[in-house]
């Protein structure tokens, strides 16, 4: 054992029993980091507007600061990125992660000095109790490689932006820096495909321990080193023994990867988003990434099939129960406030608090009223795909609501590794899992309102072709699972 996996088991001891002490006491937690933020911010531009100095509980504080996404809390992100101080969270914020948005075109999402820190110690924390639970920890003397944006930042108003993984590329520790890649100049390169065949080339020949990114990324990568060496990319990594994600389900991904690497390794799920990091997996064997209730974020759940009614009940942690779809709702210490995240999620544990998550708000299908969501069909692909050799890279849901004859149906898009002889009856096994799944979408087959599942095949890249010619492929961008409409699939037709 090397003196530098020896003092990572003692700081992993010590990170669990830290973290032992918050996730056992929840509610307390949650309670103090609501006072701690509301107390801070009071005197900023919000906190006046929204009598923050009469806020004395969460009753006070849904009364007074309604629900937002970022366009209704837009008018005062562009103050702060004017360059004002004291609008949202006291003083300015230290940099600004830049995503893409829909409606709003550029987020960008604050983040302070407040903030910051738990972006960097929540990672670094998953990695350790992980180190504390399994014993394993040779894999801190290999490379370690994180397939991020890149990390060169501009400047706005004196204000550094960028992608949020840009920016966590300058807080890895220096113990880490000799073992992570790729290196600075491959790391800046914009052209994601150009990038991927650089890193490629850069870690072909190196001791890889430990690889981290978004899936569909990571899986373009394993592909390119198995098309370089010939051979599975576990025997080009003889030492390749843990895999870091998130931003989308693994599971869809999970027997592709275990083709290509040739072998199970162990995994780490993590939530990250550019508003905060909202949880990570705790534990090997359970469902569910354990919430990160003392990290600066007050969170609040809504029901997601009460979100679009009028004044929707906010429940805190202590009201929630397991198995519920919720919208996630947020406030922070970079100056969110009541802030729709998007996401759903769903408790798989309440003692200690582990979610899972459950897909986004705006990416559902309900044209005809079933309000299907993503990990109903994550679940269904994956039971149809139970017990056999087929394979999937990437796939998407849409409703057909207008063809040509018959009835309406869900189209499915799917770009198979390995595609069954018989596409109709797998299409049938989709169609049964969702129906087992929600009710909604059983009587509207019951009914003869939907047709059962169809399938088109996409051509081998074809995702990634379309994530190109709209200029999000690679880096942090996912492909949503479903939609309401039809603007991928005819893109993809």
């Amino acid at each position: 054992m090397s003196l530098k996996s020896f003092a990572a088991k003692i700081f992993a001891r010590k990170v669990y029993n830290d973290t032992q002490k918050w996730a056992n006491k929840p509610v307390a937690a949650q309670h103090k980091v609501f006072n701690q933020l509301v107390a801070k911010a009071k005197d900023t531009a919000f906190g006046k507007d929204h009598n923050f100095s009469t806020i004395n509980n969460h009753t006070d504080f849904t009364t007074r600061v309604p629900v937002r996404d970022y366009e209704d809390l837009k008018p005062y992100i562009e103050r702060v990125v004017k360059g004002e101080a004291d609008v949202l969270w006291a003083g300015k914020p230290i940099y600004f992660a830049k995503t893409s948005g829909t409606t709003s075109g550029a987020k960008y999402i604050p983040l302070t000095k407040e903030s910051m820190p738990y972006h960097i110690e929540a990672a670094r924390n998953a990695i350790l109790l992980y180190i504390h639970e399994t014993g394993k920890a040779d894999f801190v003397d290999g490379k370690m490689i994180f397939l991020q944006g890149s990390p060169v930042l501009e400047e706005k108003n004196g204000i550094k932006f960028g992608r949020l993984s840009g920016i966590v590329a300058h807080y890895v520790p220096g113990y880490l820096q000799r073992n992570r890649m790729p290196s600075w100049e491959t790391n800046i390169i914009d052209d994601w495909e150009t990038k991927v065949d650089a890193i490629v080339a850069e870690t072909f020949t190196e001791d890889m321990s430990v690889i981290s990114g978004i899936p569909s990324w990571v899986q373009m990568y394993f592909e390119r080193l198995q098309q370089k060496g010939n051979k599975k990319v576990g025997d080009i990594f003889k030492n390749f023994s843990l895999f870091i994600y998130g931003g989308v389900n693994y599971e869809p991904y999970r027997a592709k990867f275990e083709n290509l690497i040739g072998r199970k390794v162990d995994s780490i799920e993590l939530f990250p988003a550019s508003e905060g990091f909202f949880a990570y997996q705790d534990k090997q064997g359970e469902k569910g990434m354990l919430l990160l209730l003392n990290s600066g974020i007050f969170y609040e759940f809504i029901k997601s099939d009460e979100f679009f009614t009028e004044n929707p009940r906010r429940y805190t942690i202590g009201e929630v129960e397991q198995g519920v779809n919720y919208v996630l709702i947020i406030s922070t210490n970079a100056g969110l406030w009541a802030y729709n995240t998007g996401d759903t999620v769903a408790f798989t544990s309440l003692s200690p608090y582990r979610v899972i998550v459950t897909g986004r708000i705006k990416h559902f299908i309900s044209a005809f009223g079933e309000h299907v969501i993503g990990k109903e069909v994550e679940s269904a692909l994956n039971e149809a795909m139970e017990g056999t050799e087929i394979r999937v890279n990437e796939f998407t849901v849409a409703p057909q609501i207008n063809p040509d004859s018959g009835l309406p149906y869900h189209e499915w898009f799917i770009e198979f590794e390995n595609e069954p002889q018989d596409i109709e009856a797998f299409a049938l096994k989709i169609d049964n899992a969702m129906r087992n799944q929600n009710v909604y979408y059983d009587d509207l087959i019951s009914g003869n309102i939907l047709r059962t599942v169809v399938i088109t095949k996409v051509s081998k890249n074809g995702f990634q072709e379309y994530m190109k010619s709209i200029g999000k492929l690679g880096g942090q961008n996912k492909l949503p699972r479903l939609s309401n409409d039809r603007k991928i699939a005819d893109a993809l037709r």
